[in-house]
């Protein structure tokens, strides 16, 4: 594959431009504002610009830096997991549902941890659902348990046993100091310990959250900020297809060239 090389934009194409804020803890100042350039440049950083230089409380200062970086880098040769599947729409997905299981998909949710923020959890599970976009809760073909927020993993865990789920949804708003990614990998080591890992789908969801992250936590998928309802049903039925060995068949695409199952693509 032919090299696509490309560099930060900011005033130009290629004019490696970028823009920097950080905090230092020293008083607003001249000094500062200097502390400030020698920071930008010591990563590497030329014709630094100190733009902003403001009081962040007693004893701390916000800085916005402009500074150029001569650092290019090949596009094609990136390579990120992403999910792939079909879609269908909210009548059809139950129809479907209802055709190749005969049942409706146990689905346990909650936002884990000592977070407290459903806005995340709530747009997937509840039944008015996000965007215009139904909730899990609206369909037919789901039974939906939103545990709602604060929710310890053994909580969950022992819920989604306790109702069979077919998946459970993990969502997390708090990242400091990565407490996402330790409540994540506690609740998938105590999927593990109680049994239930290998035979349920495991779904994670939160602003800091890509399909990347969730697999090297151990979670089947991720979704990140706009993720719909309906594309978290329909994975959810892909895949509990794909793990009872009946994978739909490829859906024709506009071109003639069949759509991918539920799975990952570079």
């Amino acid at each position: 594959m032919d090299k696509q090389l490309i560099r930060p934009y900011g005033d130009r194409k290629d004019d490696g431009v970028v823009q920097l804020s950080f905090v230092l803890p020293v008083p607003a100042s001249e000094k500062a504002k200097e502390a400030a350039a020698q920071v930008a440049k010591k990563l590497g950083l030329t014709h630094v610009l100190v733009a902003t230089c403001e009081p962040a409380g007693k004893d701390y200062s916000f800085f916005v830096v402009y500074g150029r970086t001569h650092m290019q880098l090949d596009y094609n040769a990136i390579e990120v997991p992403v999910v792939v599947h079909r879609k269908h729409g909210f009548d059809e997905l139950n129809e479907v549902i209802k055709r190749d299981l005969a049942r409706k998909i146990v689905v346990v949710g909650a936002c884990i941890g000592t977070d407290s923020h459903t806005t995340g959890i709530d747009a997937i599970m509840n039944m008015k659902g996000f965007a215009g976009d139904y909730g899990l809760e609206r369909y037919p073909g789901f039974r939906a348990i939103n545990m709602g927020s604060q929710v310890e993993p053994a909580a969950l865990v022992a819920r989604a046993k306790a109702e069979n789920a077919d998946a459970v949804l993990v969502s997390k708003v708090v990242t400091q100091r990565d407490v996402h990614k330790e409540d994540a990998r506690a609740l998938i080591d105590i999927a593990k310990a109680e049994g239930i890992f290998e035979k349920t789908i495991f779904l994670f969801g939160g602003p800091r959250v890509d399909h990347k992250t969730a697999l090297e936590l151990g979670f089947d998928a991720g979704f990140g900020p706009g993720t719909k309802p309906s594309d978290v049903a329909n994975y959810i039925y892909y895949r509990i297809m794909e793990r009872s060995g009946r994978p739909p068949p490829p859906q024709p695409t506009a071109h003639g060239t069949p759509d991918a199952g539920v799975g990952e693509t570079i």
